[in-house]
């Protein structure tokens, strides 16, 4: 055991050294990390919102809303799916958790069944519901009446489905921004919890994630409303119309076609950037995919001379004429827009629509100094804990304490490395996962002396008192690591925010500690008894 070649000794001194030059970014001046950077792309640790300062939102999915857009889509879908199967229906009917509709001919009633049992709309379960998956409706029939409810399993599905497709849409929209290091996760079963570090003035990001960001391009209705009370007739919705002061007396609301030979989805916009129009006025140009530029082209061409709205999030941006066919795919979204406006809509537009409605539910900053303080504090505890740890070890054992604290320190500016390659963050309860781990270094190199003491007391001569004392402490020193990194594991899975910070230091803490309480100190003292060949052992 106490054997080491020329080659392991040169690779634990490169590792090291290397990880010595890895961390060293942490305690350099502005100017010295700058050069780290761009020479090497070596950077500190990543600092958390509670050291760093910045901001915290929490957004929760607007189930209402949800509904109410899941009940639109199913109404339809189930007008077009038996208009296909030349189903003649009376009313579709939408209520709080689901729709129903009538089939007017009882003949007709097995071939409904057939079309409407395809539109249950199976979803992905949550694990608590078992996994696999489950429908969203619940299809009944009294009758001639069909009837479909929202199952509440299959909602909470389609929720979680829409809160991972969020948190991945969110992260291209705060990217995009400029924002660096920012940390979003889902909390619970339908909120997101979005940290912004270095963040203090955070309205444009809210404007940003707060944005839906549904685009669609609906052809007007023929007729339009002509007094607050009037209703729109089929297949068309009345909508609010954004407030444009070059046109005062302009409509308040108006009616849009909702069918879908009438609509083009923005989901199919390739790219969108802001820019100016031949009036110096802030616009978004926008260019669709193959397929989108093919409905566009279509839409435009079977309807020049009408006019046509442009809606972002169920608001009336502009609603020009289509003066000729748009074949080329491409066009501008125009609708009194600031500068700042037409950036974030573009970034939202190119970024996709969020699947539902995001409501921001609380928000809280965190304050420069309040994180300086905190870093302090937390230094402050790491130093007084790492001289705590160093007096204990040395004052029982010694030179062998001397060498378990070489390795302490080494320990320390591994783990510092790790995080700062990797860009794990580090929170305030990070930094008590770094106290932790320096205490649980301390008592590996404690399993390992008095297993050597034992040894040496039974009779051993010193070579074999060290041998046996490391061979057999190994298998002690790794179930106890191996046990504190499953806990780890578990915490890091189940937990959020903080719990996670304080796990990927522990987890991170106890792969170095395997390797500088066993490996270096080992190396450490089988050098010094190869140089001083020792009659005794003073532990």
């Amino acid at each position: 055991m106490l054997f080491f070649s020329r080659w392991k000794i040169l690779a634990i001194v490169a590792s090291l050294l290397l990880a010595l030059f890895v961390a060293l970014p942490n305690v350099l001046p502005a100017g010295g990390r700058a050069f780290m950077l761009d020479t090497f792309g070596l950077r500190p640790i990543t600092l958390g919102l509670d050291l760093r300062g910045g901001s915290n939102v929490q957004m929760e999915v607007d189930r209402k809303d949800l509904t109410d857009k899941l009940g639109q889509i199913l109404a339809s879908d189930i007008r077009s799916s038996l208009r296909e199967g030349k189903i003649g229906y009376g009313g579709i009917q939408r209520n709080a958790d689901g729709v129903s509709v009538t089939i007017t001919k009882p003949e007709d009633l097995a071939a409904a069944r057939t079309a409407l049992e395809k539109l249950r709309q199976p979803v992905t379960a949550s694990l608590l519901a078992g996994g696999g998956t489950i429908d969203l409706y619940d299809l009944t029939q009294d009758g001639q009446n069909f009837r479909f409810a929202q199952n509440p399993l299959g909602l909470e599905g389609k929720i979680g489905g829409a809160i991972k497709q969020s948190i991945a849409i969110l992260e291209k929209r705060i990217n995009a921004l400029g924002t660096t290091e920012p940390v979003i996760q889902q909390q619970g079963k339908d909120r997101i919890a979005i940290q912004l570090p270095g963040i203090q003035n955070i309205d444009q990001v809210k404007a940003a994630i707060g944005t839906t960001a549904k685009l669609t391009f609906n052809l007007m209705c023929e007729t339009q409303a002509t007094g607050p009370n009037a209703v729109p007739p089929p297949e068309c919705k009345a909508l609010e119309v954004k407030p444009d002061p070059r046109r005062p007396d302009g409509p308040k609301t108006m009616w849009i076609q909702t069918a879908s030979r009438a609509t083009v989805d923005g989901a199919d916009l390739s790219d969108a950037q802001p820019a100016f129009d031949q009036n110096n006025q802030p616009v978004v140009t926008f260019r669709f995919n193959q397929k989108g530029a093919v409905r566009f082209g279509k839409l435009t061409a079977d309807n020049v001379g009408k006019p046509f709205a442009i809606v972002l999030d169920d608001v009336i941006q502009s609603y020009p004429n289509i003066n000729e066919a748009i074949l080329g795919g491409s066009g501008q979204i125009s609708g009194n827009f600031s500068t700042e406006e037409t950036a974030n809509l573009a970034v939202v537009l190119r970024s996709g629509a969020l699947p539902a409605k995001l409501n921001i539910v609380e928000e809280r900053t965190v304050g420069p100094s309040l994180g300086s303080d905190s870093i302090k504090a937390g230094v402050t505890a790491a130093i007084i804990g790492l001289a705590a740890v160093i007096g204990f070890i040395f004052l029982p054992y010694g030179f062998f304490g001397l060498i378990a604290n070489i390795a302490l320190v080494a320990n320390l500016i591994m783990l510092v490395a790790i995080m700062s390659f990797f860009g794990f963050t580090l929170t305030l309860p990070g930094i008590a996962g770094i106290v932790l781990t320096l205490g649980m270094a301390v008592d590996s190199n404690v399993l390992i002396y008095e297993r050597i003491r034992e040894e040496w007391r039974n009779g051993r001569t010193p070579m074999s008192a060290i041998d046996l004392g490391f061979g057999e402490a190994l298998r002690t020193v790794v179930d106890a690591n191996v046990t504190t990194l499953i806990a780890a594991l578990v915490l890091f899975g189940v937990g959020s925010g903080p719990v996670r910070g304080f796990a990927v230091t522990l987890a991170v803490g106890i792969a170095t500690t395997m390797f500088t309480a066993y490996t270096l100190t080992r190396l450490l003292v089988a050098l010094w008894v190869r140089h001083r060949k020792p009659k005794e052992i003073n532990l």
